[in-house]
This record gives structure tokens, C-alpha cells and sequence, in this order.
């Protein structure tokens, strides 16, 4: 839910031989005077106050600083620390920079790919001993929330989540999609020069699907497939289902089948998120289809 400042614990460095600076050196010491606390009120009954979360801002010495200070309480105490690491294909992380017109921190004179690559050159040690890996590429905050939930507080992720989604053939198939439904038999808007600027999120486009015949009854199978799969799905502990409509052009026919499927299932009572790829990508290149 977000961090609280007023719960933030401020530690003054105790160790005299620090030299001032010494960034390594500080870390473990709080690593280690932290989880001497939860030890001490543990043995005295009081209950565990373990960290969910430990966040590290800084590079590979902090981070072993980090992780010595660990192995050292893990030895004492029992407790296993996980290294979650949160994965992305280049092309994506381009153009997370690209939007926001930043200079990457591992080459600020360079061209942002060279930093990129930096970068995953620095982090595989990490990726390599990762206890849980998670590709972000493709993933939105409400499935990056659902997947990290479903690892690390599987209690909270009773509720599965479902992302729907809409994409072009032509520009290939989204990653990590569990379900796959082609539109490209339907009626196709983009042969009426009235509807071919429209997208599927237009009464007029969906009109005009829903005068194929075939539509209503493909509609009402895919519903019937995902309200009969949900539940079972749930039950084997999935926590997060991802559909994706197809066509030509991801602007019309795919663009309605997933409206009309989120709305379904959101009626129904399920978290669903929604997303169209291509329409996306037009609005952020500034293009009209």
C-alpha cells in the first residue's frame, strides 16, 4: 500500500572503526542491528518483526554487503533470505527511456543502449543466483503486483487477477499470454472507409461486428471457456490469467472481443485489467491509425 515515512527507523552508525564514507560498512551494520532486534523479541515471545521486504539502492558492493550480513543471521537463526529479480527485454527498456527522456545512470555521455547493456553485464551474477525470476516486459502494475504476490504473499493472492488484451498478427504475439482467441474470421470494419479510422472501442465498430452472424455466439463460447476455467484455476493457485484477442491490425475486431470480455467477467465479479496493445503503441507514437 505504499511506505510510510512514520515508520521509517533511523540508525546511528555505532561502529567507531567506520571510516566516514564507508557505505559497505554501514549497511551491514544495520542489516545486523535490525535483525538482532527480531532475534531478541522472537526468543522473548513477543512475536517476529521480519522484513517482507529488504530494498537496496546501489550497486553490486552494496548489495554483498547485504547479502554477507544475511548469510550471517540466516546461520543463527534460521531464516533464508530469496533474491527476487525483476527481469526486461532491451527493446522494452528502450522505450521506457525513450518516454521518459532519460539519460541512463551507467552511461550519462552515452547512447542508452550501451548503459543497458552495462547494466544486464553487472546484474547476471544476480539473475544466476535468483531463488525467483519475473519478466516485467510485458507485464502491467496490476499483473507485476498479482505475480510478486503470488511468491511472496500468497495469502493475498487468494484473488486471481485476469488481464485482457488486444494485439495486431502482423507485429506478432504478446509474451506470456495463457490464452489465445484469433479474430481474424470475423467481419472486417477496416473495409468500410467509414469505420477504418475508428477502433473497436466505437458503438459504430462494434455495430458492425456484431452484424456477423458468427460474433454473438463466439462471444458467448469464449465468456462461458474463461467463467468455467476461473474457478478451477483459482483453486490450483493461480494468480494472475492472461488473455489476448487477435486480428489483422489489433485495431477493430480484437479491440471489441476484449472490451466485451472484460466487461463480462468485471460484471461477474473478477479483478480484470485491460489493455490494447497496438492502440497504445499508436498513441504513444503519436499516430493515428
Amino acid at each position: 500500500d505504499g511506505f510510510e515515512k512514520g515508520q521509517y527507523r533511523k540508525f546511528n552508525i555505532k561502529d567507531e572503526a567506520l571510516e566516514p564514507g564507508d557505505d559497505y560498512g554501514m549497511m551491514r551494520e544495520v542489516m545486523r542491528r535490525r535483525f538482532k532486534r527480531a532475534l531478541k523479541e522472537r526468543g522473548e515471545g513477543k512475536g517476529e518483526t521480519w522484513p517482507d521486504l529488504v530494498l537496496i539502492d546501489g550497486g553490486l558492493g552494496q548489495l554483498s554487503a547485504v547479502t554477507e550480513a544475511l548469510g550471517r543471521i540466516a546461520a543463527r537463526s534460521g531464516f533464508v533470505p530469496e533474491l527476487l529479480y525483476l527481469d526486461c527485454r532491451t527493446d522494452v527498456l528502450l522505450n521506457r527511456f525513450s518516454e521518459t527522456r532519460r539519460r541512463h545512470p551507467s552511461a550519462p555521455g552515452d547512447r542508452v543502449e550501451a548503459g543497458i547493456q552495462r547494466e544486464l553485464d553487472l546484474l547476471e551474477p544476480l539473475r544466476a543466483q535468483a531463488d525467483v525470476l519475473i519478466d516485467t516486459s510485458d507485464l502491467n502494475v496490476h499483473q507485476l503486483r498479482a505475480e510478486v504476490e503470488h511468491w511472496f504473499a500468497p495469502e493475498r493472492a487468494a484473488t486471481l487477477a485476469v488481464s485482457v488484451q488486444s494485439f495486431s498478427y502482423k507485429r506478432g504475439l504478446p509474451r506470456a499470454v495463457d490464452m489465445v482467441f484469433d479474430c481474424r474470421f470475423l467481419k472486417n470494419p477496416y473495409w468500410e472507409p467509414g469505420l477504418r479510422g475508428l477502433n473497436g472501442k466505437d458503438a459504430a465498430v462494434r455495430e458492425h461486428i456484431a452484424s456477423d452472424p458468427r460474433a454473438g455466439p463466439f462471444e458467448d463460447k469464449v465468456r462461458d471457456l474463461i467463467l468455467w476455467l476461473l474457478p478451477a484455476f483459482r483453486a490450483e493457485g493461480k494468480s494472475h490469467l492472461s488473455v489476448a484477442f487477435g486480428c489483422t491490425g489489433g485495431q477493430h475486431r480484437s479491440v471489441a472481443m476484449a472490451e466485451t470480455l472484460a466487461a463480462a467477467l468485471e460484471a461477474a465479479g473478477w479483478q480484470v485489467s485491460i489493455r490494447h496493445r497496438e492502440l497504445d503503441r499508436r498513441k504513444r507514437e503519436g499516430t493515428q491509425a
